[in-house]
């Protein structure tokens, strides 16, 4: 089933005892987080999602934060991030661990359908193999999964190995394929293929930090890629290590990111804290049931958002946008490091 199929009064009542018990399950299990709510004084009941509690996302770079015994823990993910920045870690348990790609490939499959296609990966195999997974990495195996005949459009070294596409081209370019990418990279590499990609479907996220000092912002984005690679079906996602699994999805029509059914956003005034109403700016709370075995249910990014329209888009439920980073947070995106690196 659909995981776009709740709207906004649906959803938070659906989200609200959910997101509460996980807070006391935290609190119970999670000493340095039960001692962060002590020290806020929040001790419930919550009325709204709003009225949660949040974790500054940046607590993840300083703090360790698992709400499991170390030897129940299966996976540490780290977010990607630039020389001398500290990554942030994120403790899976084998729950959590097989719940996150459940979770993604059926947000995924309202713009892939149920079955597997062919995929074009615009990376090097090589981010899939480093022991200690970046958020890059993981990105890339977690959509692989989608797909078949896997071909990497860049060699080992990151250079683009046109003969490949070719190749993969030949064998799929005639039926729908898939794409995935970071943004940056999708930009650089797609465009510099020259090929006709119009049957492929582009699942693109990452950070427009890079983009956006070149002037490219979504509109543009999209256009471009339409008009020198065929490219009509794209869909920008927005989501983050610290809540792997949860992806935020552009519609069908590129007017907005819209929330899987399990999850949603916030959008904070920065100086009294209260939830804007939309039309009005501020910073992004994510909100998503799928942290089980950390407290990463109810988190404060540093990134600005604005919540354009409730119910009013091709999927019910509240539809946004991202417009940038607060000034001197940290570049996080894994197209946005990529970014820097290149550079």
């Amino acid at each position: 089933m659909s995981v776009f199929r709740l709207t906004e009064a649906e959803r938070e009542a659906a989200l609200l005892p959910r997101l509460a018990e996980l807070t006391e399950r935290h609190r119970r299990d999670c000493p340095p987080y039960r001692r962060i709510l002590a020290a806020i004084g929040a001790s419930g009941p919550y009325e709204r999602v709003a009225d949660l509690p949040w974790l500054p996302v940046r607590l993840f770079k300083t703090h360790e934060l698992r709400s499991v015994p170390e030897e129940r823990v299966f996976r540490v993910l780290t977010s990607s991030g630039t020389t001398g920045q500290a990554p942030s870690r994120v403790y899976l348990d084998r729950e959590a661990a097989a719940a996150q790609p459940r979770m993604l490939a059926a947000t995924l499959r309202a713009v892939l359908g149920g079955r597997r296609l062919p995929m074009l990966i615009v990376d090097s195999r090589s981010v899939t193999r480093d022991p200690a997974l970046s958020a890059r990495g993981a990105g890339v195996l977690g959509m692989m999964n989608f797909g078949r005949d896997h071909t990497f459009a860049l060699d080992e070294g990151g250079g683009l190995d046109g003969r490949a596409v070719e190749g993969f081209l030949a064998r799929h370019g005639r039926e729908p394929f898939l794409i995935f990418g970071f943004t940056f990279m999708a930009w650089l590499y797609l465009r510099e293929l020259r090929l006709d990609l119009s049957h492929g479907v582009l699942i693109h996220s990452g950070g427009w930090k890079k983009l956006a000092d070149q002037a490219v912002d979504n509109t543009a984005f999209r256009a471009r890629l339409g008009e020198e690679c065929g490219l009509t079906r794209i869909h920008d996602f927005y989501g983050m290590v610290e809540q792997i699994g949860t992806v935020f999805l552009e519609g069908p029509d590129g007017d907005g990111l819209y929330c899987p059914d399990f999850a949603n956003v916030v959008i904070r005034d920065p100086e009294t804290w209260e939830e804007a109403p939309p039309g009005v700016s501020g910073l992004i709370e994510v909100v998503s049931t799928l942290p089980t075995s950390y407290p990463g249910h109810v988190l404060l990014t540093e990134d600005l958002g604005v919540v354009h329209g409730v119910d009013d888009g091709v999927w019910p439920g509240k539809r946004f946008s991202v417009l940038g980073r607060l000034p001197r947070a940290e570049t996080r995106g894994c197209s946005d490091t990529f970014g820097q690196v290149a550079a």
